[in-house]
Parts: structure tokens; sequence; C-alpha cells
């Protein structure tokens, strides 16, 4: 049931904010139109879109589509292999904790439950505020750091329960 929950919660999240890009259309259409229509500059707009919206939202897709010539499932396909890319919106703060090998021997399941404890969002979840999101990578390459997290690209290090409400403290939250 809570799954459900879930599902639907982030349903109404993606209809709300794709209704709010509608409203955006000249922004939609001057990032889009930075580039030539062709195949190849699929990729630099959708980086540049994910970048602007902090997500990929499916008006922005079909918009590229379109300004590309190419059928939207080619976009969607593009955009769903690509993990740096997310079709549902994140954070302004987005949280990426490393669960690789030293991380999570050294802890990182302590940085997940203190976000969940502090946010009460799970991995892949984003605050109904479009403030925090929270996402596990296998590796951020600062092994020596352990356990550790991405804040917005910032690298913080070492982490305990206490560490982490003073770095969501830091980005704003509770």
């Amino acid at each position: 049931m809570e799954k459900v929950a879930a599902i639907n919660k982030k349903e109404a999240l993606l209809l709300e904010t794709d209704a709010l890009i509608t409203n955006e259309s000249e922004e939609l259409d001057a990032i889009i139109n930075k580039y030539p229509g062709e195949k190849r500059y699929i990729m630099a707009i959708m980086h540049d879109l994910s970048r602007h919206f902090n997500y990929l939202p499916r008006p922005a897709l079909e918009a590229t589509a379109r300004h590309a010539g190419v059928p939207f499932s080619q976009v969607y396909s593009m955009a769903t292999f690509y993990k740096a890319f997310s079709l549902v919106p994140r954070g302004k703060v987005h949280f990426k904790v490393c669960d690789g090998t030293t991380c999570h021997i050294k802890g990182s399941q302590i940085i997940i439950d203190e976000i969940y404890s502090r946010l009460n969002i799970k991995p892949g979840e984003t605050t109904a505020d479009l403030q925090f999101s929270l996402e596990t990578v296998n590796c951020i390459g600062a092994c020596a750091l352990a356990p550790a997290l991405l804040a917005n690209g910032k690298v913080h290090p070492r982490l305990n329960a206490a560490g982490v409400r003073q770095v969501i403290a830091e980005y704003g939250g509770p």
C-alpha cells in the first residue's frame, strides 16, 4: 500500500510540474533553439534542459524531439538510458549518497537513514516542496573519505548521523 501511495504522489507531482513547464514555454524554446535542429544536438539540449528544470519534463522531451526531427521514443530512450538524467523532479538540493563497497562498509546506511529521519525521503524520492532529493550511487570517487555524500556536487566526508544533520541544516533543512 505504501508503494502505491508513493507512485500516486509521484504521478501527481509530475502532472503538477509538467503543467508549470508549459507556462515556461518561452524559456523552453530559448534553451532548445540555441541548437540547430539536428539529431546530434539532442544530448546537449537535454543537458541544458536538465540544468534548467532539475529534471527532464515530458513537454521538454517532446519539444526536443520535434526540434531534432526524430520520434519522441528516440529522445525518451536517450533520457532513460543515462542515470545523469531524471524524468521526475529533483530537489534544489540533490543528495547523492555513495553506497560503494568502502562507503557501505563504513556506514553509508547511517547517512540514508538520517536523511530519511529528517526529510522523510528514501532513495529516488524528492520532498514535496522540491527542496531535497536523494539518490544512492555506486561510487563518488572519495573512498578515502568514506562514508561520504555529494550535495549539489560538493563532497561531505566521513559522515555520521550528527554530520548528516549538519549538512541538511547547511542547505536549509530541518
